[in-house]
């Protein structure tokens, strides 16, 4: 427990160094308005729940998709294609940004 703590804090460290780089909070507020859209499109268009819309939205973009929700229509196929490179692109973008900050916290502490 006391490693996923450390873990916690690092990560916190990493977005505060972060968020001074225009490209990260850029890239943040990306990541946030594909959650967005997504959850929105599914609870529209698939009549899912706002929960369930946004666990589907978030298990396509982060690879996992369990598979117990599935889109029904064709349009939702559609767009789950177009969601899944897009979103999937924006993702690694935020998230190599916060490894090498965190890369960068570390080598601080070697020092």
């Amino acid at each position: 427990m006391l490693a996923f703590g450390l873990n916690i804090v690092r990560l916190l460290r990493a977005i505060g160094r972060s968020w001074h780089v225009p490209t990260f909070r850029s890239i943040l507020l990306l990541a946030f308005l594909i959650l967005l859209s997504g959850t929105i499109f599914y609870r529209s268009i698939e009549r899912w729940s706002w929960v369930d819309a946004l666990y589907f939205s978030a298990t396509t973009v982060s690879t996992v998709g369990f598979g117990e929700l599935s889109p029904a229509t064709d349009l939702g196929k559609l767009f789950t294609i177009i969601y899944m490179f897009i979103g999937i692109g924006v993702f690694v973008l935020l998230f190599t940004q916060l490894a090498k900050s965190m890369l960068k916290l570390d080598d601080r502490e070697d020092e």
